[in-house]
């Protein structure tokens, strides 16, 4: 059943139904149709069973456990750090997860830097003897991180001036530590010619 241009459908000249069916249809970059209202309610429930199980991942890594009569909680990531040589490097296995789901979901590139920055803060000061243990328990990156995808999620990039103020600080923090070593130690050499 073939329509001309001059014919009419439901009331409406062919030609402004095709216009409106090209405007209505058409998503930026999209080249196959759209799919329809059902496959689009079978992502959704698949995407809050899956935000189910990255909040089982963090509440696991990072607070699962609390210390009684207290209200320090921790998780699996501050335990695996006393296992000597590949505890820290499983625990940050794990903590990936959370942020290659975040880009597989499209988040903020700049969100993602920052979720990448949390695990580089948790791990670089886990790798202190002590004190790492003690910064598992209170920096806390993968909460951070599933509380920064779901943040994307319902606000959409809506934050992203928060991680770029967050990131910026990181950098510049860590160029100062950087940085630090070689002031002490050029400050220490001057300090010797005068003796």
């Amino acid at each position: 059943m073939g329509s001309s241009p001059g014919e009419e459908i439901h009331g409406q000249p062919f030609t402004h139904l095709m216009v409106v069916m090209a405007k209505s249809t058409y998503l930026r970059g999209e080249i196959l149709p759209p799919k329809s209202q059902s496959a689009f309610s079978e992502l959704s429930v698949t995407k809050s069973t899956s935000d189910e199980h990255l909040n089982l991942i963090a509440t696991w890594l990072d607070d699962r456990f609390e210390i009684p009569g207290t209200r320090i909680r921790f998780g699996l990531d501050a335990l695996m750090g006393w296992i000597p040589g590949i505890g820290d490097a499983l625990a940050t296995l794990a903590s990936l997860f959370i942020v290659f789901t975040a880009w597989k979901r499209g988040v903020a590139r700049i969100t993602v830097l920052r979720m990448m920055l949390n695990l580089a803060v948790e791990d670089s000061l886990g790798a202190i003897p002590i004190i790492g243990d003690v910064a598992h328990v209170a920096w806390k990156a993968n909460r951070r991180n599933y509380n920064l995808l779901i943040r994307d999620q319902q606000y959409h990039r809506r934050h992203t001036w928060q991680d770029w103020l967050f990131v910026i600080l990181a950098c510049l923090i860590m160029l100062l530590l950087m940085i630090a070593p070689f002031v002490l130690l050029i400050y220490l050499f001057k300090q010797h010619r005068l003796l």
